[in-house]
């Protein structure tokens, strides 16, 4: 086989490709004259392998340098305009490839519509109703009961394919093939079009076809649906009997094309007569009669079915791409909940925007797949079809005018024959939506650092994590009598009797009045399609799920506790008053205007988040009617990260400025101060549970002797935890300072006993040096004072090597101390400054660090790695917008933590926008460079691009996939409770850890547990903790016993003693367990050793002897190291039993 030659490929036709073209082409897929791989012989195959040679294709002179023809300028073109998207449309190209139909299932699906279309064609021809005494049902609400009219059941006049399978736009995965089946004229009568008729005789219709079609062995199963939530246009849905089966053929039955003319389907005109619909008798005339727009709309969706499909097949064949726009428009509405029931904007409609883009040349027929989604949503952003609608009718002179429509629906979209308005059931509301998403997402499309195909095609937008607030209406039969209360006959008429899409657009109306300037957009949910069997009724219209409504909230004035209303001699203010009712008052302000108000309550920041819940719930139950609204405002949050953790921060963070100007106002100092900079999370409204001014119960304590600071008389439970909130103080450099580590040390110290002898001289302030920091007792809170030195990390790096040259060496001790004084202070207020930008912030991550600690988690990601975790949720939100509320931002945290490919991507969380796309892309290539040595979790800042510092040292994988997998669980607990409303909503949920997958659980004794208060599930009846209430001294007074807390001491001393033989876990906000996880390692009997046989014992055999862990003498040893703070030891496991065994 060596002297076998090998065969170079070379494409038939010759690459016309310059020298400026190469990258161009590389990076637009047009690699098919690429280099190409040498053939072998089946004997080379058969033989060792040989390793692959590839050789580059051979060009003459005229093909290399041959003119780029129209098609690579075109490419060059568009790469060289989208730049940065070069990647993004590659990724759609290669989307399309994954949800277009491949030619196998092409072929199934022709073939099944061939059998459906036979047996349709031999229905068998019956003059009475004697075959619906069978298992069949009619699939309509018949509402009134009766209406005049024949039915007789024959074969239909034809049977053909509409709709997206023809056209080419059929997409995965809920493949839909529609067809239309005919009613023959004989059937129809001429006055089919009034009273409900026509869509009665269609229900019939279509109820015949199912009952002949059950008879077919070649059919499976057979459901009853409706086309976009409509009842008055049932479809009939048929499934192929083999269940593996991913496709679904459509029936619709439609009349003759021409038979009832258009004109008589005017929005104007009125199509179901009042006496019919009340059975009253009334002296209406026909002229007087309300007009019937949407009933009009539905019965001329049928009338046109065909006429749409020659339509766009005539559009689409101009455009080569029109097929992959729609198929792209289709996904990125069905990751929004956008593309599915009643008023959605379907993929009829996305074809129709594009059809209507290309006709007015917004687009060309040239254009790629992704510049058709591109303009499309540049177009949805930019027109607002609830005020300027657009028509796609040639002759608009002889149809229905714009303001026809404008005057009978919220959105107009008009259809090619001038009389359609196919977005006659959209509410303003769900247009606006997808005018805002359209928005978003042309913003982040352009935002190079923002992963574009990720955000605009591949993640989902359900409401729950969109919305900042959801509330949800689930009685829904009660939205009849909101119909007669609002006066609302006519509408109900228009609307068959459907009397939730009759009631919702006034329902969102008086919402959208009364929550005004709160909110930026208000949005609901879109009554999913009813689908039944086909032996079963119709279900009724309060059979649904219930209505969910969302709030995208205004932060400034979301929160708001006063709505000012207009002066009280305005006319508008007997309009204010009739929406607030009693609520409404006059009230006089500073100004001197005496105008109407309403006040709502609200003391605290997170009673102010729930004002949007108190005006819903006045405006839906005293207002309109007692409908029960159910929040999924997440109330129990607040209670569970205490009520006022704002205000708490807040009072932490004016007690520190008030210090940290008061020491720099000092003088008497050696050295003067050049930056003072807090360290703590309370400093960045972070705390999940903030340090709280605290008065001292001096009958709790006696004095220690030589401190004398106070300590708990005997028997007393552990006194309350005080946190001590760190302050950096650098000084200024000078030549002064010794060169020597130790010397610093001494200085510092010197530095913090003058520092406290200058505080108590001048302000009486209570403190206590030490040699590493200043305790200093002001207001009631403790601040820990520790001075820094600038160059000590660099001093603590340096070291004299045995020629005595000076060596820098990294170490933990200076990467410890530049941690603690550089890079914390930094975080903290920078983190500090997003707070201020955004509002809930801070809540949400005190609610994200609740869940870490009481999910054992809160050793592996560390109170900053959280922290910036929650940041990136504000400063990169795509393809969301910042969360607005507490809620959606821990929600999207869990989503964050579940979903994130931590193996392949780098976090970057740009904090005060400071990094560039540059930084970016180096981040990321450095990142993939040297992946198999960096953390596990990588986030990355402006001030650390290759390190990862806040995750260095934890999570480790296996914590990881721990973290990943219950924030996936909590993820799906929490919104299952939310959207739900006959669930009962609690948090806490979520926040109890499973013990069972620990070995071992030492339980704690509660009295020595001094944040008890602060647990899960705290205690009814606490322990008196040595505080007592009232006001506290701004300053003297003794210290206690400061950052004491036994739990985190014994864990560490756990974790020393026996930290190579198992993990420890605990939730620090007054967690009662520790549990316990023996490593597997850990159990591998080793060699005999002198030196280790701490906590084992020895088996010998033979010769050999060998040791294995004494797991009886570790448990005693729980019990002996924890005296009077271990309740108990459970043993949950046995694991090493057989493994020593």
């Amino acid at each position: 086989s060596s002297d076998m030659k090998k065969k170079q490929a070379v494409s038939e036709e010759p690459a016309e490709v310059g020298p400026e073209m190469f990258l161009t082409i590389l990076a637009a897929e047009g690699e098919n004259e690429a280099p190409t791989k040498a053939k072998r012989s089946k004997t080379e195959d058969a033989g060792e392998k040989e390793e692959v040679v590839y050789h580059p294709v051979k060009l003459s002179r005229n093909d290399l340098y041959r003119p780029p023809t129209a098609d690579e300028l075109n490419q060059l073109k568009e790469t060289e305009s989208l730049f940065h998207c070069s990647l993004l449309k590659m990724q759609m190209e290669e989307l399309l490839k994954e949800v277009t139909l491949s030619e196998r299932r092409k072929g199934q699906i022709d073939s099944f519509i061939q059998t459906v279309t036979n047996l349709l064609q031999t229905v068998p021809e019956s003059l009475d109703l004697s075959w619906l005494s069978g298992a069949v049902k009619v699939p309509f609400l018949l509402l009134p009961k009766t209406t005049k009219g024949k039915f007789r059941m024959v074969p239909p006049a034809s049977v053909d394919v509409i709709g997206s399978y023809p056209l080419g736009t059929c997409t995965k995965p809920n493949v839909m093939v529609d067809l239309a089946v005919t009613i023959p004229a004989s059937v129809l009568q001429a006055k089919d079009a009034i009273n409900q008729r026509y869509p009665r005789k269609r229900a019939l219709y279509l109820a015949g076809l199912a009952e002949h079609l059950s008879r077919s062995s070649d059919i499976g199963t057979m459901r009853y649906s409706c086309l976009h939530g409509n009842r008055l246009r049932p479809v009939l849905l048929v499934c192929p009997p083999d269940k593996d089966s991913s496709f679904t053929i459509r029936v619709h039955a439609c009349p003759p094309p021409g038979y009832f003319k258009p004109s008589r389907f005017h929005p104007q005109r009125n199509n179901i007569r009042t006496e019919w619909y009340t059975g009253l008798q009334t002296s209406q005339t026909e002229t007087n009669e309300p007009p019937t727009p949407h009933y009009n709309s539905s019965l001329l969706g049928d009338l046109l079915l065909r006429a749409h499909l020659q339509f766009l097949s005539a559009v689409s064949s101009q455009c080569p791409a029109f097929a992959g726009g729609v198929a792209l428009l289709k996904v990125w509405l069905r990751q929004r909940e956008l593309d599915q029931g009643t008023g959605c904007f379907n993929g009829f409609l996305a074809s129709m925007l594009l059809a209507y883009l290309l006709m007015t040349h917004r687009i060309s027929n040239t254009m790629t797949a992704y510049q058709l989604l591109r303009n499309s949503l540049n177009f949805l952003a930019s027109t607002d079809l609830t005020n300027n609608g657009v028509s796609l009718a040639k002759n608009p002179d002889s149809t229905p005018s714009l303001a026809d429509f404008h005057d009978a629906f919220q959105v107009v979209f008009i259809d090619p024959s001038g009389h359609l308005n196919m977005c006659a059931d959209m509410t303003a509301c769900t247009y606006k939506q997808l005018q805002r998403e359209a928005s978003v997402s042309m913003q982040f499309w352009d935002d190079p650092t923002v992963d574009g195909f990720y955000s605009l095609l591949m993640t989902p937008k359900p409401m729950i994590r969109t919305s900042d607030h959801i509330f949800q209406l689930c009685e829904l039969v009660k939205f009849q009598s909101s119909c007669k209360k609002l006066n609302l006959l006519s509408e109900l008429m228009d609307h068959s009797g459907n009397y939730i899409q009759t009631a919702l657009p006034f329902i969102l109306s008086l919402l959208q009045r009364g929550l005004g300037q709160r909110i930026h957009l208000l949005t609901h949910s879109l009554s999913p399609d009813p689908e039944w069997s086909v032996e079963s009724e119709a279900p009724k219209y309060k059979d649904q799920p219930p209505l969910s409504f969302g709030l995208l909230l205004n932060p400034e004035l979301a929160a708001s506790v006063l709505e000012r209303g207009p002066p009280a001699d305005s006319p508008k203010a007997a309009e204010f008053r009739q929406l607030w009712g009693p609520r409404s008052e006059l009230r006089r302000f500073q100004d001197g205007a005496i105008t109407e108000a309403v006040l709502w309550e609200g003391e605290h920041m997170c009673q102010k988040r729930l004002v949007p819940k108190q005006i819903i719930t006045h405006l839906l139950t005293v207002t309109l009617t007692a409908i029960t609204v159910v929040d999924g405002f997440l109330t129990a949050v607040m209670q569970i990260i205490t009520h006022t953790g704002e205000e708490e921060s807040l009072v932490v963070v004016q007690a520190y400025d008030d210090l940290s100007r008061k020491l720099w106002a000092l003088e008497d100092l050696p050295l003067s101060i050049t930056a003072v900079q807090g360290a703590h999370p309370a400093l960045r409204y972070t705390q999940v549970f903030p340090p709280v001014p605290l008065k001292l119960d001096y009958s709790f304590f006696e004095r220690e002797k030589i401190s004398r600071s106070l300590v708990p008389k005997e028997g007393k439970p552990c006194p309350a935890y005080i946190t001590p909130v760190t302050v950096i103080c650098h000084m200024e450099g000078s030549g002064k300072w010794p060169h020597d580590r130790l010397a610093i040390r001494h200085i510092r110290a010197a530095f913090h006993i003058r520092l406290g002898a200058l505080l108590k001289k001048h302000h009486n302030y209570t403190c206590r040096p030490c040699p590493t920091h200043l305790d200093v007792c002001k207001d009631g809170l403790v601040f820990r004072i520790q001075v820094a030195y600038h160059r000590e990390p660099q001093v603590l790096r340096e070291s004299l090597s045995p020629e005595g040259l000076l060596v820098l060496r990294d170490n933990e001790e200076a990467q410890a101390l530049e941690m603690a004084t550089i890079h914390k202070p930094l975080l903290t207020s920078t983190l500090h400054g997003l707070q201020q930008q955004h509002q809930c912030f801070g809540a949400v991550c005190r609610l994200a660090k609740r869940w870490l600690a009481a999910q054992l988690f809160s050793d592996d990601v560390t109170e900053d790695a959280a922290d910036l975790l929650v940041a990136s949720l504000f400063l990169q939100p795509a393809p969301f917008t910042a969360p607005g509320s507490p809620q959606v931002g821990f929600l999207r945290f869990l989503h964050l933590l579940s979903s994130f490919d931590w193996r392949n991507n780098p976090l970057i969380v740009n904090l005060n926008s400071q990094l560039t796309a540059a930084d970016y892309t180096e981040i990321k290539n450095g990142f993939m460079a040297s992946r198999e040595s960096l953390p596990v979790m990588f986030i990355a800042t402006p001030k650390d691009h290759k390190l990862s510092l806040w995750t260095k040292r934890s999570p480790s994988v296996q914590m990881l996939q721990r973290v990943v997998l219950v924030a996936a669980e909590s993820l799906k607990v929490l919104e299952r409770q939310l959207m739900d409303g006959s669930q009962t909503q609690d948090i806490r949920v979520v926040m109890r850890p499973p013990l069972d997958a620990y070995d071992v659980v030492i339980h704690l004794n509660p009295k020595q547990v001094p944040l008890l208060g602060q647990a899960v599930d705290p205690p009814v009846v606490n322990f008196s903790r040595g505080t007592s209430g009232g006001s506290v001294r701004p300053s003297g007074g003794v210290l206690p016993v400061i950052d004491y807390n036994p739990v985190s001491i014994y864990l560490a001393e756990l974790r020393e003693a026996f930290g190579d033989l198992a993990l420890f876990f605990c939730d620090p906000l007054g967690g009662t367990v520790i549990t316990v996880l023996w490593k597997p390692k850990a159990f591998v009997k080793a060699p005999f050793k002198t030196s280790q046989v701490s906590a084992r014992s020895v088996e010998v055999t033979g010769e050999e002897a060998k040791t294995f862990p004494n797991i009886e003498a570790i448990l005693q040893d729980f019990r002996i190291m924890g005296k009077d703070l271990v309740k108990s030891v459970e043993a949950k496991t046995e694991k090493w039993f057989d493994a020593t065994v």
